[in-house]
């Protein structure tokens, strides 16, 4: 190339030359750097201890209300499922009985929900 552009062995020797010297940084830059951003960190609430710790680590009180309607409804499907699904509490517990069926009749069923060969 004739023209202003750097060919590749000159951009590869402007390369080696900033590689063989790296900027230095000033004598006690890093240490102020780190000092002022702790010191703009908000305090942890959670360092007291107690329930008000656990509540924190979990996400504060929106955290704790998504875990209790998850742990409501996963309760609530586990002992009073929908029609379409099968009562796992029931057959753990004992109080469902379960059959097996031949496989050569045709209806296959898997916990509840049953799948026809056509």
């Amino acid at each position: 190339m004739t023209d202003d552009r750097v060919n590749d062995t000159e951009l590869e020797a402007l390369f080696q030359q900033a590689r063989a010297t790296p900027p230095q940084m000033p004598e006690g830059l890093m240490a102020r750097v780190l000092a002022d951003a702790e010191a703009l960190q908000p305090a942890s609430r959670a360092a007291h201890g107690g329930w008000r710790a656990w509540i924190a680590a979990l996400g504060g009180l929106p955290g704790m209300g998504g875990l209790v309607t998850a742990s409501c409804l996963g309760f609530w499907l586990g002992v009073a499922p929908p029609s379409g699904l099968p009562d796992l509490a029931g057959t753990v517990l004992g109080v469902e009985s379960t059959y097996e069926e031949d496989i050569g009749s045709g209806t296959y069923s898997a916990f509840g929900w049953d799948i026809e060969e056509s």
